[in-house]
């Protein structure tokens, strides 16, 4: 089978691409070499060249979809001053509940974890990597004496596990548990891990809104 010509980052890069294309029709756990490389137009021998195992394969394809939302995250939380506005924009941004692929792949990624070491150690660098995002929000409230908190390792954990739950309950379950009353949620157990009144932290307007947030007061 004839493929054209590419530098081996550029066939790495395709090779990936498909992965990610072939994983959001069927799931890590049914994704195939196979698939791969129907998906791409390319022998099963050509993806094995490139990689030592669809472990590996299937690592770095989660590696580039979840390592991007956390880009996102990243931005959000840099853009804004403050360790208030800073909570509201991880809340806001992780919880994007409208694409519905990207909790879908966390949940399949998770599913397979134990099973394939590569994916396993992806899955744990990401969400050590989510949990360090908040860890510095909380410090950096807790320096300011905005939030009060003695373990803000654990309180990250917490809470990062809170909206983990809440947000696959509700990829699973449909609408079950809408965005809104995720974000409401969460931020109710942030207030009571970081030593807040309760309705304290302003909570973003529902999509689409324009009345006044009563917390924002």
């Amino acid at each position: 089978m004839a493929v054209p010509r590419m530098s081996p980052a550029s066939r790495r890069s395709a090779i990936i691409d498909a992965t990610l294309s072939v994983v959001m029709r069927k799931g890590f756990a049914s994704t195939t070499v196979r698939d791969v490389a129907a998906e791409l137009g390319c022998s099963s021998g050509l993806i094995h060249h490139y990689f030592t195992s669809m472990d590996d394969v299937l690592a770095e394809a989660f590696d580039l979809a979840a390592g991007r939302d956390l880009e996102i995250t990243e931005a959000a939380v840099s853009a804004v001053a403050g360790p208030i506005d800073k909570l509201e924009e991880f809340f806001s941004s992780y919880t994007r509940l409208d694409e519905d692929w990207a909790y879908q792949l966390w949940l399949d990624a998770w599913a397979e974890a134990r099973r394939r070491p590569a994916l396993g150690a992806i899955s744990r660098q990401l969400n050590v990597a989510w949990q360090q995002v908040l860890v510095r929000i909380l410090r950096d409230g807790i320096r300011t004496g905005t939030f009060h908190c003695a373990d803000p390792d654990g309180s990250a954990w917490r809470i990062l596990s809170a909206l983990d739950g809440l947000s696959l309950q509700s990829n699973a379950h449909g609408q079950l548990i809408d965005r809104n009353t995720i974000i409401d949620w969460s931020f109710i157990i942030a207030e009571s891990e970081l030593g807040l009144a309760p309705n304290s932290l302003p909570r973003p307007l529902p999509a689409g809104s324009t009345a006044t947030n009563p917390a924002a007061g």
